[in-house]
């Protein structure tokens, strides 16, 4: 098969296009012909360039995220048959989607949206798995509630904004000021932009502070949780502490279930996927430093 492929930590000029060997599905998994896959432009500097036990794994396949048909089962597969149609994110201990097929565990994959392509579900795994995550399961966000999500025009966050939203609490969207009827658009209930220095001021305490941004965000959001509340945030651990609320930093999980929940909202008009670049996999290269340069809002996603 053909696939980019990754020999050192350099960037995008470590990115390889070559042929590769067809990956074999082991037990519990299955293999998957990927018509679209979704990149990161921070993925090329994570942590994954060794196994769990610190050997190196050398050369690994970039892009966590998927859409595609399965065409093979391994032993024991079950739940999922040849022709399902199924979108996922993968272990970041395995080799991504940035090829021609991918080896997958059968309990990270979940039948696609049926409402949008291939393309458009490929943009959804990573930000719908963190933000559902980060929400329901460390905020513990609830119908009547009030988030704060902070970078709410971002990949993650506008996802965020339109899960919470959907789930019936009252969002409040950061950013700049320039993306405010965007953020609105996206289900926000209020705006706040984040250039001026009293930005909290407008904030009464909420119940939950989402965080995709970091550093004086992330401190001063601190101050806005109720008692009782949570903080999460996916950048960073913060430095102010508060005994009277929950501070969570997380890397999300793989889970098929959550996508389930995560496609039916997009099947019932509660979620949109935005992919702002579509490139054939063999221009990888050109596609992670368009990502990394800035700009494109939305997901980059690679087509087979």
């Amino acid at each position: 098969m053909k696939a980019i492929r990754v020999y050192e930590p350099i960037g995008v000029d470590g990115l390889v296009y070559e042929d590769a060997p067809d990956p074999v599905p082991a037990v519990g998994d299955v293999l998957v012909r990927v018509r679209a896959a979704g990149i990161t432009a921070s993925e090329l500097f994570w942590p994954m360039y060794v196994d769990r036990a610190g050997r190196d794994r050398t050369p690994i396949i970039p892009a966590q995220e998927f859409s595609g048909e399965v065409v093979a089962l391994g032993y024991g597969t079950a739940g999922v048959a040849v022709g399902d149609e199924v979108y996922g994110l993968i272990d970041g201990y395995r080799d991504g989607a940035a090829a021609e097929l991918i080896a997958i565990e059968a309990r990270d994959v979940a039948p696609k949206p049926k409402t949008i392509d291939h393309v458009h579900a490929a943009a959804l795994p990573q930000a719908g798995i963190t933000s559902w995550q980060g929400l329901f399961v460390h905020g513990g966000l609830t119908s009547g509630q009030t988030v704060v999500v902070h970078g709410a025009v971002g990949a993650v966050g506008a996802v965020a904004a339109q899960l919470a939203h959907a789930r019936g609490a009252h969002v409040i969207g950061t950013g700049r000021e320039k993306v405010r009827d965007l953020v609105l658009g996206l289900g926000a209930d209020e705006f706040v932009g984040l250039e001026r220095d009293d930005w909290t001021d407008g904030i009464e305490p909420v119940d939950v502070v989402f965080d995709t941004i970091g550093d004086d965000v992330l401190e001063r959001s601190v101050a806005l949780v109720k008692p009782g509340g949570a903080l999460v945030t996916v950048v960073a651990p913060p430095q102010a502490s508060r005994d009277d609320i929950r501070t969570v930093f997380f890397v999300r999980d793989p889970s098929g279930p959550q996508l389930v929940e995560i496609a039916a909202s997009v099947d019932r008009g509660a979620l949109t996927a935005e992919v702002g670049a579509v490139y054939p996999l063999a221009d990888a290269k050109a596609a992670f430093s368009a990502k990394g340069a800035g700009g494109i809002p939305g997901r980059v996603v690679l087509t087979p």
